[in-house]
């Protein structure tokens, strides 16, 4: 069906025209931000997070409709409204999956709400592997693709370093400047065209994990919480309220898993559906170009964890033989069966308290998610997971006080193991 709101970006718009798009990671985005800008589109991610987000999201997108499309919609309406954006040369951009999810409908939503808010003079590009829509004057290329992929691999193993070290520090900040240093590097790096080839990537994904070895820690008693949940709520602090700092807060190591995963996920999908349920050739052989394509930088992220005092993420294999006993892999509505296969990756690697972090009203996250608690329990009876829904009408203290309950569970059963060592001997 044809979107009667769709204006289209054209070849005469490349050259003028801001794009701005919606945040979720920021050190990952950082990266692809200036990723686009090499390509040569003036592409901007939004990092406006006051209330007046959720004040526009509420006003233009229906609150039955799940929460990231209200703040990812309310973010780009309210950085158009404020001023600092020409309104006739500024365009937006939306990623879609084309799955089963709602997320595939955001971008006719946000256009309708531009044609309500008065601004339907504004394109709205769609940002999809598949193709989905095309644009004169967009297209998203195989060398983007490549570009992206190696942008998410070093904003990965950033991360999983970020959380694995920030607790232990002895200089605090000393971690989050580090961080920061690689994004900027990388930023600049991306817009020169460089540290792209298998050889360079090699070599400062190594680089990475050696800087990070030099910042002093000392061993400390930490609660080891992972994050689970919907792909959005999950990343972004301003649909998570800021869990992961939260959690730091609390005296906590945190373990979110990578997006590289998610991204296989969905690749791999393509090649269940045809395997499941038939479908094209082609399809077939380009779901396993792109699952092979993306298992080298997954390896690109693992290698230089071997042997080292870090725990390495989950190989996407692993996580589909994992959870291969209780669910199929043809679940895949909302994050499918991958949510559940990385809570229990998580049980398994001893980051036993886990959150989940779902919009509310999301079902298919809910059924994979808090549906599949019980099961996982029988997997793993030391797992304590508390699932936390995510809204406009939830309260922040609300949320924090169900995951400082789930806390106060964690340092009680870690202070009846100590006892029993001690009685023991």
């Amino acid at each position: 069906m044809i979107d009667q709101n769709r204006v289209e970006f054209t070849r005469e718009m490349r050259d003028s025209y801001t794009i701005l798009a919606p945040n979720m990671l920021e050190v990952h985005f950082s990266m692809i931000e200036n990723l686009f800008k090499s390509s040569g589109y003036n592409v901007v991610v939004l990092r406006n997070t006051d209330q007046s987000v959720i004040e526009e999201g509420l006003k233009y997108v229906h609150n039955d409709t799940c929460y990231p499309a209200l703040l990812t919609i309310g973010q780009m309406i309210s950085a158009l409204k404020s001023g600092k954006y020409d309104v006739n040369k500024t365009a937006l951009m939306m990623t879609q999956t084309g799955g089963g999810c709602r997320a595939s409908n955001y971008i006719h939503l946000l256009r309708k709400a531009l044609k309500n808010a008065g601004l339907g003079q504004v394109p709205v590009i769609s940002l999809s592997i598949g193709g989905m829509e095309k644009n004169s004057g967009f297209k998203l290329t195989f060398v983007m693709m490549v570009k992206a992929l190696a942008a998410l691999a070093y904003g990965d193993l950033l991360t999983f370093l970020k959380n694995q070290t920030k607790p232990y520090e002895v200089t605090k900040g000393e971690t989050d400047l580090l961080v920061r240093k690689w994004t900027d590097f990388f930023s600049d790096e991306f817009a020169r065209n460089r540290t792209l080839s298998p050889f360079a990537i090699k070599r400062y994904m190594k680089r990475i994990v050696d800087s990070f070895k030099e910042i002093k820690t000392e061993k400390r008693e930490k609660v080891k919480v992972g994050i689970v949940g919907e792909i959005y709520v999950k990343y972004s602090p301003l649909a998570n309220n800021n869990l992961e700092e939260f959690l730091f807060e609390q005296d906590c190591e945190v373990n979110v898993p990578g997006i590289m995963g998610f991204m296989m996920h969905v690749v791999g999908n393509g090649l269940d559906d045809v395997e499941l349920y038939g479908g094209s050739l082609l399809n077939k052989l380009k779901a396993k170009f792109g699952l092979r394509l993306m298992s080298k930088y997954e390896n690109y992220i693992n290698t230089p964890l071997k042997n080292t005092k870090y725990t390495p993420p989950a190989s996407y294999r692993h996580l589909r033989d994992l959870v291969e006993p209780i669910m199929g892999h043809g679940c895949k509505m909302g994050e499918g069966w991958l949510l559940t296969a990385e809570m229990m990756e998580l049980c398994e690697s001893g980051y036993t308290n886990i959150v989940c972090a779902q919009p509310f009203g999301c079902l298919p996250n809910h059924i994979v998610g808090k549906g599949m608690m019980r099961i996982i329990r029988e997997y793993y009876p030391d797992s304590n997971i508390v699932a936390v829904d995510y809204d406009p009408g939830a309260t922040k203290v609300n949320q924090e006080n169900r995951i400082k309950l789930m806390l106060s569970v964690a340092r009680e059963q870690s202070t009846k193991e100590k006892d029993a060592v001690l009685t023991a001997k």
